[in-house]
């Protein structure tokens, strides 16, 4: 059971880095207090369906941006819909990057809505590649015969 042991403390230890570095907040500790004996796969799909949703909404969202005469409505529509995805799982810096991206909107600039696009793309890919990791080792730790450790 020493691996166990080791995988849960590089566990705690990762994501108290993704707290510290403002990548989740509050609510995925909401997430991970859902999940149990009953549903032991509930934050590996809730976040499954985040990074589907999300990378259709970037794509949506560029091809709006790249359109001759660029709906702001849609846009901003969009935009608050990855806002609320991204919130919905803790994702702060990416729920963040769409606050700012919203204003954009608002003035109708096209430069600083395309700014933020870039911007709130690399935010989403750093959450998704560090959720990713979080991910696979609670896969481990499950594979393991351990527990997924939840931070109060």
């Amino acid at each position: 059971m020493e691996i166990v042991g080791k995988l849960q403390k590089q566990f705690i230890d990762f994501i108290n880095a993704l707290y510290h570095e403002g990548f989740l907040d509050d609510q995925f500790l909401q997430l991970q207090k859902l999940q149990d004996e009953s549903s032991p796969d509930f934050v590996f799909e809730v976040v499954t369906l985040f990074f589907e949703d999300s990378e259709k909404i970037i794509n949506n969202l560029a091809a709006t941006l790249q359109q001759q005469a660029v709906d702001f409505k849609q846009v901003d529509s969009h935009v608050h819909q990855f806002k609320g995805s991204s919130s919905s799982v803790g994702a702060q810096r990416v729920t963040n990057a769409c606050i700012a991206f919203r204003n954009f909107c608002e003035q109708k600039n096209l430069e600083g809505c395309v700014q933020c696009l870039q911007h709130m793309k690399h935010e989403y890919f750093l959450v998704k590649n560090k959720l990713e990791t979080l991910l696979r080792l609670e896969q481990q730790i499950l594979a393991a015969g351990g527990t997924i450790p939840v931070l109060s």
